[in-house]
Parts: C-alpha cells; structure tokens; sequence
C-alpha cells in the first residue's frame, strides 16, 4: 500500500486532532510537523514519533519527500502558508473558513486551480453522516422545494472565552451551517442580515444570529451562541431543520446516544466528529474527511466533495452577515468583497 508522507503547519489542539485523526488511516505517514512554538514542536514530535520538526513552513515545504499537508493555523494565517504550500507542488488540506478576507480566498481559489496537486477544504460537516443522509433526502425530492432552513451551532462559555479573541461564532462556527446550506439548496445566497451581541468584552462577540434570503427564494436562520452554560453537558448544541414544499428534514446532533454522569455532574462525550477511538487516535467525520482526500491523492482522482469555489462563497457569505451587524442593515451577499 502507498503511503502519502504527510505534514501538518499548525499545532494547536485542531492540528494535534488532525494528527491524532490521521493515526487512524493505513496509507499515511506522519513526516513532518512545523509550529513557531519550540516546546509544543518537541513535544508533538515525540507524540507522534516524528523527527522532522520545523519552525519555518518553508524549509519544511522545501522537503522533496514531503507530498501533502493539512494548514491547521488559525484562520487569518492561512493564505501565504497555503500559496507557499501549492507553489512547493504538494497537495493542501486547509482547514476552514478558508481565510479572513474575500480576497483572499480568491487568490487560494486561484492558485488551488493552476497547480497540479490537489485541495481541499475541510468543511467537516459534509463527512458527519447524518448531514449526508439529509442530503441523499433532499436530491430524492422527498421534501419538494426547500423554502426554510434553520441551523443552532452553539458552545459552552469556557470554549468561546478560549476562541472569540481570535475569531467571532459567525464565521467560526456559522461557516458549517453557511455551506450546508448552499449544500442543500444549490442556489446562491443574495442577501445577509446579521445581529451580534458582546456579553463578556472579548474582542468578538459571544452571539451571532444570521438571516439569509436565497436566490431560490429560500429562508436561513444561522444561530451561534459561544457563551451557553458550562454546566449544560454537551458540545456542541447542534440542529437543523429544513422545511420544503412537500414535507421536511429534522436534524438533530444535540443529545447523541452517549451520555457520562458522574459526581461533578453529566456531559456527553462527543460520538461523532473527532472521537477517541483508542488513546491517541482520533476516528469520526475528522478521519472520514482526512482519509478521503489521501485516497483521492492516492487514486489520482481530484476532490469532488466540496470545491475551492463553494469553500469561498460560505465565507463570502459569512463575512458579509457579519459587516451587516457592524452596520445594522442587510448587505448584498454578491456584492460584497
């Protein structure tokens, strides 16, 4: 069996899972990691039993062993290393949103299509299972014309507190919903109204509630909430329900079939998109997507699942809903850049 030699740029607690979820998958091997952080770049490289560690993402893209990499860095770091990765001919997972600037994304849409390698963006929501089988529901025509969609993604409060100095639930979290609905409807978002709420004076705010008008005709209600009780015992709190002509889809991730209780109270350990299938080792939607891009590098066959293109417009969409909050009134989805 090939096994691609593999590197991840970024190795915050996203760009450990990723390593943790490729550990599950037979034709990879772990190459290289690079962080600027020299302590975490020891440390993961011992984890991960991985000897060539980097500080710089350029020497280590200089490496001509080196075929593919997932960018796990935050979200505004994205553009130069993914640019230098495809200049350095390898393949590119980039973790979503795609980038912090429409501009941006566009110029990674641009380079990901000229270069021979392949890319891809890792809107995992698209690999949960329940989120595919509402799909196959859909394209059957069980439900006519959708008219509605409603999505909740929200978290607890330790985990906003954590995250919202770097980047706000619209786009941190309503990028899932965002694509999956585009995913669904196959029409174009026209028009974004946003409201946002700063309850804890983060540099983000902890809400984010988004409408949506489609060129379908279409409504989509995106709620983000980062500040839910700690106490409340499930990450994340998660639907959708999506309302068609003939009939509807309900969706719920919310209270899976796995719950812990104990002394200091219950919580539920998450069944479904990155689950510790043994210590170390990381199973779900996460490895479901990471694996279906080495198999499509391994089998020479281009990512299909979702293209640079439909990565850009979730985030165009987003980054749209949040300007109408700064303003307080809808903006033009296409217009806006």
């Amino acid at each position: 069996m090939k096994k691609v030699k593999y590197g991840i740029i970024g190795l915050g607690w996203f760009g450990e899972f990723h390593g943790e979820a490729l550990a599950s998958l037979p034709n990879m091997e772990l190459h290289s990691l690079c962080t600027r952080t020299e302590s975490r770049l020891q440390q993961l490289g011992e984890k991960f039993d991985v000897s060539n560690l980097y500080t710089d993402y350029n020497e280590m893209l200089a490496d001509p062993e080196l075929e593919a990499v997932s960018i796990t860095t935050m979200w505004d770091e994205h553009t130069e290393s993914t640019l230098a990765a495809l200049r350095a001919g390898k393949h590119v997972f980039l973790e979503k949103p795609m980038a912090s600037t429409v501009g941006d994304c566009h110029a990674i849409v641009e380079a990901a299509n000229s270069a021979d390698t392949y890319f891809m963006v890792g809107h995992i929501v698209r690999f949960n299972p329940r989120y595919a089988a509402v799909k196959r529901e859909i394209e059957s025509g069980k439900i006519g014309k959708i008219v509605s969609i409603y999505a909740r993604r929200n978290v607890p409060v330790s985990i906003g507190a954590a995250v919202l100095p770097k980047i706000g639930p619209i786009i941190g979290d309503g990028v899932h919903d965002t694509d999956i609905m585009l995913w669904y409807t196959g029409a174009k978002i026209e028009s974004a109204y946003a409201q946002t709420l700063n309850v804890h004076g983060h540099t983000y705010p902890d809400i984010g509630w988004t409408m949506y008008r489609f060129d379908s005709g279409a409504i989509g209600v995106c709620e983000n909430i980062w500040c839910m009780p700690d106490h409340k015992g499930y990450f994340p709190d998660e639907r959708m329900e999506i309302i068609g002509t003939e009939g509807g889809v309900y969706l719920q991730e919310t209270y899976p079939s796995l719950q812990v209780v104990g002394v200091d109270g219950s919580y539920t350990p998450d069944p479904t998109y990155w689950p510790e299938i043994r210590p170390g080792v990381r199973g779900g939607a996460l490895a479901e997507e990471l694996g279906y891009f080495l198999n499509c590098i391994v089998d020479g066959t281009p990512p299909a699942t979702i293209t640079p293109e439909e990565s850009l417009v979730a985030v165009q969409a987003c980054l749209a809903a949040e300007h109408s909050a700064d303003i307080g009134a809808p903006v033009q989805v296409v217009d806006f850049s």
